[in-house]
């Protein structure tokens, strides 16, 4: 999980804004855009099989195009098979790579 929380700092550049959104993403200053974002890509991880148009819904109130939304969905759809292949495996970090 550490190379997430450094990928995410990597991006958002903002140290105070990374911090927000690992202590609670819900209540992190972020855009309704990307919070809904957020919302939908949590709901597809706990929930797939409940996800119906009706949750897409946020997503075209916010801009979200079909291309957006497919990449959503493929982006999070990778990272949860590509975190079970990990966890199914016992695979940890490898040493070279820092905790920080």
């Amino acid at each position: 999980m550490t190379h997430h929380r450094r990928g995410l700092r990597r991006l958002l550049r903002d140290d105070d804004l990374a911090d927000a959104i690992e202590a609670d993403w819900r209540t992190a200053p972020l855009s309704d855009r990307r919070r809904a974002m957020l919302d939908f890509a949590v709901r597809l991880t706990t929930e797939p099989g409940a996800v119906t148009e009706a949750h897409l819904e946020p997503l075209r109130a916010e801009g979200l195009t079909d291309r957006d939304v497919l990449d959503l969905v493929e982006v999070t759809a990778y990272y949860a098979y590509a975190n079970r292949i990990a966890d199914g495996l016992g695979l940890t970090t490898e040493p070279w790579i820092p905790d920080e």
